[in-house]
């Protein structure tokens, strides 16, 4: 009889990898021998120090007991907090750089520090980080580090993975003088305070690193933003402020098409699009645009607030054939014209509308299609759902009779979300079936 104690031994790590956190590792580890075997190189991978309520939470103690179990050990958290305990522990530090030179397989290194003294805290782990393999490191401070941390990271080569996060004090860091060193390996970067840095030094610092594929910048000069993209060829994915002119007052500021990136394979975009006085509206040339290159690749378009036409939503549905989740604002007269506006999204899955009611025909609609019978009709008729000529509130029956005439199973129009799905339903012995198919919908409030 096969037991779970006779699982291949290879199969053990690819089934444990999955467990949700440290303590069924660990309790994994005491199952039997080969557990213990493929449980404690993933139990050991990612270690974390920190400081609670007084007490530290520290791994160097049993890396220093038993040195073989730092081979495992691919990522490590450091905190500055721990430096609070020295009067505790006097040699904290001694034991942390200990431990941490026996982690020869490091690839990644995460330094947390909320104290004063960020530049006396990391110059010991930081020596020893530069002598191990690293591909991975992330700075989140609240103080600068200081010029001679500085000095030593900007001689660091083959990180490929870069965040540097230092909220108060001391210059912004966008990698002046370290950029060169990163052309042949940096592929994701987040600077998090960039603000007061002329667009001619970011520009300048972003034309020597054409490998990046995903980018965060927190503050940088709106003006900067085209002319950085411009010079990043691989760009995939770009996270940043954009103000436009820097005037919220001016909703319809458009959007300036090189926001596209490059490669005629972009499957989602994202844009978190808020406004301070009036509706931010997406202009049509800008969806013209996004469709003429990325039209068959698109598979998600989320801009969460800003506003759509119903007709530019038909538009985006009839040119890109992929498109499986669509998010924005609309206005409409009812949820017929929603409905025809998406007819043509074949693949639509998740349709996520902020709708402003209007009266009827004020608003341009798509053109009406010729109405065809069948469970795949061109678009699906509301017209005993509402009253005539006037908006109605979306209902559980409006989300039934959406989903049945498309492949939508997730709907939220204004404050209430719907999902579907097709389930068995056995029907009576009389009837000459053993089951039916029904389209089950659950509707709840957005949280």
């Amino acid at each position: 009889m096969s037991t779970i104690v006779n699982i291949p031994f290879d199969l053990l790590q690819p089934i444990l990898i999955h467990l949700p956190d440290r303590r069924h590792l660990s309790a994994a580890t005491l199952v039997s021998r080969a557990f213990n075997c493929a449980a404690t190189p993933l139990l050991y991978r990612r270690l974390d120090s920190r400081v609670k309520r007084n007490i530290l939470h520290h791994p160097s103690a049993t890396l220093l007991k038993r040195p073989e179990l730092a081979q495992y050990v691919w990522h490590v958290t450091e905190t500055g907090a721990v430096q609070n305990l020295r009067q505790v522990i006097p040699q904290i530090t001694e034991d942390i750089v200990a431990a941490l030179r026996l982690c020869t397989n490091l690839t990644s290194a995460t330094w947390v520090d909320d104290t004063a003294t960020p530049e006396a805290n990391f110059l010991p782990i930081l020596d020893v980080l530069m002598t191990l393999p690293l591909r991975e490191l992330t700075i989140r401070t609240q103080y600068d580090p200081g010029e001679r941390v500085w000095a030593r990271l900007n001689t660091i080569q083959g990180i490929r993975r870069l965040s540097v996060w230092s909220l108060e004090w001391g210059p912004p860091r966008v990698l002046q003088g370290w950029a060169h060193l990163l052309s042949s390996s940096l592929t994701h970067l987040e600077l998090g305070r960039c603000a007061g840095v002329p667009a001619t030094i970011l520009v300048s610092v972003f034309m020597k690193l054409p490998l990046l594929q995903e980018l965060c910048l927190k503050g940088a000069p709106s003006a900067a933003i085209p002319a950085i993209i411009a010079c990043l060829p691989n760009l995939i994915a770009l996270d940043t402020e954009y103000l436009g002119s820097g005037n919220y007052r001016t909703p319809l500021t458009p959007l300036p098409p090189i926001l596209l990136p490059h490669q005629q394979t972009l499957k989602s975009f994202t844009l978190n699009a808020f406004a301070v006085h009036g509706q931010i509206t997406i202009p049509r040339p800008f969806i013209v645009n996004l469709t003429d290159r990325h039209g068959k690749s698109l598979q998600d378009f989320a801009v969460g607030l800003a506003q759509l036409t119903l007709e530019t939503v038909s538009y985006m549905c009839s040119t890109c054939p992929q498109l499986s989740t669509l998010e924005c604002s609309v206005a409409s007269p009812d949820v017929d014209s929603i409905a025809k506006a998406i007819e043509a999204g074949h693949n639509l899955q998740t349709l996520t509308l902020h709708v402003s009611w209007i009266p009827d025909g004020s608003v341009d609609l798509p053109p009406r299609f010729e109405k065809h019978s069948g469970p795949r009709a061109m678009y699906a008729d509301f017209s005993h759902l509402s009253s005539e000529g006037k908006a109605t509130r979306f209902t559980e029956e409006h989300a039934r009779a959406l989903m049945f005439q498309t492949r939508l199973r997730s709907i939220g129009i204004g404050d209430q979300s719907y999902t579907g799905r097709w389930v068995h339903r056995e029907c009576s012995a009389e009837v000459g079936k053993e089951e039916n198919v029904v389209l089950e919908v659950v509707g709840d409030p957005f949280v």
